[in-house]
């Protein structure tokens, strides 16, 4: 049995994947947990219908420096993605065609979080083969705590 979250904070996600020419923009605001720990802050909601991912739980933990965000997604769709400056990492994603490793770079990131809650941005760029790119997505995540 999984570990029910204290879902005392509210987090507004704003998503943006282009894929071509025309951005797609998903919005989501949810409930969540929010902590630091160990040197990092970890943002964890469960994913809905309106991100493709219902029946996933998605955590992202920021570095305290933004020198890195781990975005991890367990569930009926698993992702494990490193985004950290200046550095290309290969991870394991899974779509609705099966799973896939791609190449991972940052754009940026950008984090104003403390331990009452802030706004992180980052930005990554997706590719396959380090030749080919996938996509570039950006997320606007901000926390505030249900008062």
């Amino acid at each position: 049995m999984a570990a029910k979250l204290n879902e005392d904070y509210i987090i507004h996600i704003k998503s943006s994947v282009e894929q071509g020419s025309e951005p797609e923009t998903i919005e989501l605001t949810t409930r969540g947990s929010f902590l630091r720990k160990n040197g990092s802050f970890f943002i964890t909601y469960k994913e809905t219908e309106a991100t493709g991912y219902a029946g996933s739980t998605t955590t992202l933990k920021v570095a305290e420096d933004a020198s890195r965000v781990a975005m991890l997604r367990y569930g009926r769709a698993n992702a494990q993605l490193l985004i950290e400056r200046g550095r290309r990492n290969v991870c394991h994603y899974e779509t609705g065609y099966g799973s896939v490793t791609l190449g991972v770079t940052a754009d940026e990131i950008r984090s104003e979080l403390t331990e009452k809650g802030g706004r992180v941005q980052f930005s990554y760029m997706l590719d396959a083969d380090s030749a080919e790119l996938v996509s570039k997505s950006s997320l606007d995540v901000s926390v505030k705590h249900i008062n």
